[in-house]
């Protein structure tokens, strides 16, 4: 395979990937940020309480 037959497949990739895309709706994003939002958080607070157990157990420096 040579470097003309590698941009042409992933030009016809692309144009394909952008036929079958869409725009999300508002309702649509406001779910995807919410559902971004919690999992954000929810690391947050998992790191949070793995930081005060080990400075309760005195484990790490």
């Amino acid at each position: 395979m040579n470097i003309g037959e590698s941009i042409q497949d992933f030009i016809e990739s692309t144009k394909r990937i952008l036929t079958v895309s869409k725009k999300p709706t508002a309702t649509e994003y406001n779910e995807m940020a919410k559902v971004t939002g919690v999992g954000i958080v929810l690391i947050g607070v998992i790191g949070f309480i793995v930081l005060m157990v080990f400075a309760l157990l005195k484990i790490g420096a």
